[in-house]
């Protein structure tokens, strides 16, 4: 194992970048200046950042490093694809250690450098430095679109309709499964962990993917989102921030919230209800956004898109029409890192 005080932050930057390859041509300069160039011509520009920061965002116990560097790159795109945009570059900035080696850094900027491929996506620049407290990942995002393409938050319409993509909770599930066999390991060190047949809540918790997929099926059938969010931290905290930013209301149906089996099944093994799963569980990273009702038919064909519910009056709260009809106020109960 290599210390990385051996290279010093030079040599230790010149190390972690000497394969990163450009893909897009907007990218005029990358890494190895004292800023990167970019040429972004007439399109808008949209940023984002997010900062991961070990033992609040992730446990090294159970997180591959290189899944984390996958994981730290796709929350950011997410944000990207959730404003209807097009990622183009990103930069990262890595505190570590002592404890970490240059092999093990080596495996964050494998998994970084994957998904930069994956999403061609151009790692453009960034810092290194040293930490008393562990791993902290630092990541800003670059995405360009068009000026009448780009969704915010605050363009729900009444009567709108409520979309998601894909399904719901399973990236919450496979923490809490990730958790109940680490705490059992701690208490028993010889134990081998039970992951057979949890493959699905696993890869969604550990390596998740920004839904890019969607904003392509949206503009081939030329459907305009008038509202989009990411879901980061949970279904229920994302349509109350749409809510609060288009000052209207809501209703959704829990008997059309989509959760795969696999999310289900553990559900119920931990006597849980797995709607609770659906609305408060984080870092599904799937696109939860409106259309207008004229988009149904459109919609309703595409099978990664599930139509949820409905945008209100503001005087009337958010709510969840539950399975025996009952109504329950949406509250946002989903992650909050300024919690103890």
């Amino acid at each position: 194992m290599t210390d990385i005080s051996t290279l010093g932050e030079f040599g230790l930057i010149k190390h972690l970048t000497k394969n990163v390859k450009l893909h897009n041509t907007q990218t005029i300069k990358g890494i190895g200046d004292d800023a990167a160039v970019l040429n972004l011509k007439e399109k808008h520009t949209v940023i984002t950042t997010d900062l991961l920061t070990e033992g609040v965002h992730f446990d090294l116990s159970y997180v591959p490093l290189m899944h984390l560097g996958y994981k730290a790159v796709v929350v950011n795109l997410s944000d990207v694809y959730a404003m209807n945009a097009k990622p183009l570059q990103i930069t990262v900035s890595i505190a570590v250690s002592n404890r970490f080696t240059l092999e093990a850094i080596d495996e964050i900027y494998k998994g970084i450098n994957l998904a930069c491929e994956n999403y061609n996506v151009d790692l453009v620049g960034g810092d290194t430095t040293s930490s008393v407290s562990g791993l902290i990942i630092s990541i800003t995002a670059i995405g360009i679109a068009n000026k009448e393409d780009i969704v915010y938050r605050s363009g729900a319409k009444i009567n709108d309709l409520i979309c998601v993509s894909g399904d719901l909770g399973a990236a919450y599930a496979g923490l809490q499964l990730l958790e109940r066999e680490k705490h059992v390991y701690e208490a028993t060190p010889e134990f081998q962990p039970e992951l057979d047949g949890y493959e699905y809540i696993l890869q969604r918790q550990l390596k998740p993917e920004a839904r890019k997929d969607i904003i392509e099926l949206l503009s081939k059938n030329n459907i305009a989102p008038t509202s989009m969010i990411d879901v980061s931290d949970g279904v229920s905290s994302e349509i109350l921030h749409i809510c609060d930013k288009s000052n209207c209301g809501s209703v959704i149906y829990e008997d059309k919230l989509p959760i795969a089996n696999q999310t289900r099944d553990f559900a119920k093994e931990l006597l849980i209800d797995p709607t609770t799963f659906a609305l408060n569980g984080g870092e599904d990273y799937e696109l939860l956004f409106t259309i207008s009702q004229n988009n149904y038919e459109k919609a309703s064909k595409i099978p990664e898109i599930t139509i949820i519910g409905h945008i209100t009056e503001v005087e009337k709260s958010s709510s969840l029409i539950a399975r025996d009809g009952t109504e329950v106020r949406l509250q946002a109960q989903g992650w909050n890192a300024l919690k103890g």
